[in-house]
């Protein structure tokens, strides 16, 4: 078992998440000062934060510190621990001692992928990814004025849920009557909240689970509500995560292009139809491309398309060939996601993790596919981790041309605020930290998880949002 004794500083989330990377979940053991990991090799480690802002970890007759600048503490104390057992496990992770889920901010601070790679062990070809990804991050979040209003309307059901997800979302099938009265609920919060609404807006997302989950009448009436209740621009972004190939229809498409819709998700997962089928999702690889060259003909120019790398039930290889055939499609922008453990999900973390790699070297296969990604023309334009992903790895947006999503760079760069509509979502302010350009204090307001508490409680969860954004 491993100990690590905290000496000089309480950051116990920082060294959690560094043990958590080389040994498993970790447990905090605060009245005891330490953090242990009962799968971690047998070894007492301390982690020590000098008066000097120095930390240096160490065990018996080795020691761990840093000859180069000094760090804030936080980062200062999970350098230390990440040499410490990068060598005792002889690990390097691609993204060394980083453990947060925004790289792409502390690629901000740098001047040179070098950099990332001397201060906190990136490996090169991520340091690289970090560097040019936060750089086209700060040109697309250019876009969006910081007095601007992002919106996020949440409709938290899905068809079947699928093995490796946990989101709020609920399987439908089960649940066919809440349905109608949520998508009511849903423009109820919209008619109360949006009167209050003076600010100017510059993306909206209908997101999930899977929007067009609903049906046909009530998914017209809710853009139908959303339009006439926001005042939505030229330059306003509006994207619908269509996500399920299986429920998008013609009617639903016909409704999107009536508003003058065209930026939206059509997410396969993967192009491999036996997967689709063992993980739980309703439809084949087959359907998403018929459903995509529909979107296609009906004048949809801007479709994001989604796709996992490391799911169980398939090598890794498969990913890549994936990967090909979504490129032989030409989508404006293919998101490549790595699959990560999700608390409630009904996959185990070793599936996930795939530690002995048992489905092929997932780490390889990611970088692959990249490099087709950017050898047909495409590069990334927003990126972002997860606790518990196969490998250590990233979900990464590539996109073709200046066509990169403004919703998904300003939600995650927590610079911009989103008010969110729906059961589960979560609203936010974001106030700029002075002689900071890309850090922000960010105060959150959530809302009700359960769609039937959202429902019963929808005009609290809007005089709610009101005060909140001192509307």
């Amino acid at each position: 078992m491993l100990e690590v004794i905290l000496k000089g500083h309480d950051k116990y989330y920082g060294v959690s998440d560094v043990v958590r990377m080389f040994c498993g979940v970790p447990e905090e053991l605060k009245d005891e000062g330490k953090v242990i990991a009962p799968d971690g090799p047998d070894i007492t480690l301390v982690n020590e934060l000098s008066k000097d802002g120095r930390s240096v970890t160490y065990t018996e007759g080795r020691s761990y510190a840093s000859e180069g600048e000094i760090l804030e503490p936080g980062r200062e104390i999970k350098r230390s621990l990440y040499m410490a057992l990068s060598d005792i496990t002889s690990k390097r992770l691609p993204w060394g001692c980083l453990t947060g889920i925004r790289p792409t901010l502390v690629a901000c601070e740098v001047q040179s992928p070098k950099e990332l790679e001397e201060k906190y062990f990136v490996r090169p070809d991520k340091a690289l990814l970090a560097f040019e990804t936060s750089r086209e991050e700060q040109h697309i979040l250019s876009k969006v004025p910081e007095e601007s209003l992002c919106i996020y309307v949440g409709i938290p059901f899905c068809p079947s849920r699928c093995a490796y997800c946990s989101f709020v979302s609920s399987d439908i099938s089960c649940h066919m009557d809440r349905l109608v009265n949520y998508e009511a609920a849903l423009e109820r919060e919209i008619s109360l909240v949006a009167p209050a609404v003076k600010r100017p807006l510059s993306a909206i997302y209908v997101g999930g689970g899977t929007p067009t989950v609903l049906g046909e009448k009530e998914f017209a009436s809710l853009l139908d509500r959303i339009y006439k209740e926001f005042k939505i621009t030229p330059g306003c972004e509006v994207t619908i995560e269509a996500g399920r190939p299986d429920t998008i229809t013609d009617g639903k498409l016909e409704a999107m292009r009536e508003h003058g819709i065209t930026r939206i998700c059509i997410n396969p997962q993967t192009m491999r139809s036996e997967t689709l089928q063992k993980l739980g999702r309703i439809h084949t690889a087959e359907e998403a491309v018929r459903v995509y060259k529909k979107a296609c003909d009906m004048g949809f120019d801007l479709i994001n398309m989604d796709l996992i790398a490391g799911l169980p039930h398939e090598n890794a290889d498969e990913h890549v060939r994936s990967t090909a055939k979504l490129i032989e499609l030409a989508p404006a922008n293919i998101t490549v996601h790595t699959l990560y453990k999700k608390r409630r999900a009904a996959m185990s973390r070793d599936t996930v993790m795939d530690l002995e790699m048992a489905r092929g070297k997932l780490d390889e296969c990611v970088a692959e596919s990249y490099r087709l990604l950017k050898e047909a023309g495409y590069h990334p334009y927003y990126m972002y981790r997860q606790k518990d992903t196969g490998h250590g790895l990233e979900n990464t947006g590539f996109a073709k041309g200046d066509t990169g999503s403004l919703y998904n760079v300003a939600m995650m760069s927590d610079c911009r605020d989103v008010l969110s509509f729906g059961a589960g979502g979560m609203s936010k302010r974001c106030f700029a930290q002075e002689g900071e350009a890309v850090k922000h204090r960010v105060e959150r307001c959530p809302t009700i998880k359960d769609a039937l508490n959202y429902i019963e409680r929808v005009e609290e969860m809007a005089e709610k949002k009101i005060s909140f954004f001192g509307m």
